[in-house]
């Protein structure tokens, strides 16, 4: 799990159950096949012959379109209904991670140990994290505290 929360679980949400889920259908089909427990109970896993060429046939489909959801931008969406200094708290403390966060890539991009494809990904987050530092600030101006009547609540 840590492997795997390591290498996507920026960009790709992952649960501990639903890797056990996933890896016991996985072992049921013959994809991968488990090894000797280790510490603490832990099940190595390889790969199987026909879970390559599964494996192949999946990272060879089309991805489709993203899926984005972001429990900050829905607070904002229903944001009339808290006070503005609560929201402005939250806007606050979010901008913190996220600052924190675009710290922890461009040191991990300065280090510049990463192969290509793990260094494009990290761009992307890169980006991702400036762009929603300014995006903090131009919400910081469009929401200003002020009063909000009952005509101006969407609900």
């Amino acid at each position: 799990m840590s492997t795997a929360q390591a290498r996507i679980g920026k960009f790709w949400s992952l649960t501990t159950s639903q890797i056990y889920r996933e890896l016991a259908a996985m072992e049921r089909q013959g994809l991968i096949e488990a090894g000797e427990k280790g510490p603490r109970d832990r099940k190595p896993y390889l790969l199987t012959e026909a879970g390559r060429t599964a494996f192949a046939e999946w990272i060879d489909r089309e991805p489709g379109d993203e899926n984005i959801r972001h429990p900050l931008l829905l607070t904002v969406a229903f944001g009339d209904h808290l006070s503005p200094e609560r929201l402005a708290s939250m806007l606050a403390e979010h901008r913190r991670r996220h600052e924190e966060q675009l710290a922890a890539y461009e040191q991990q991009a300065a280090a510049d140990i990463l192969p290509p494809h793990a260094a494009a990904t990290l761009d992307f987050g890169i980006l991702y994290e400036r762009a929603v530092l300014e995006w903090f600030d131009r919400v910081r101006d469009r929401l200003e505290p002020g009063p909000v009547s009952a005509a101006d609540r969407t609900t």
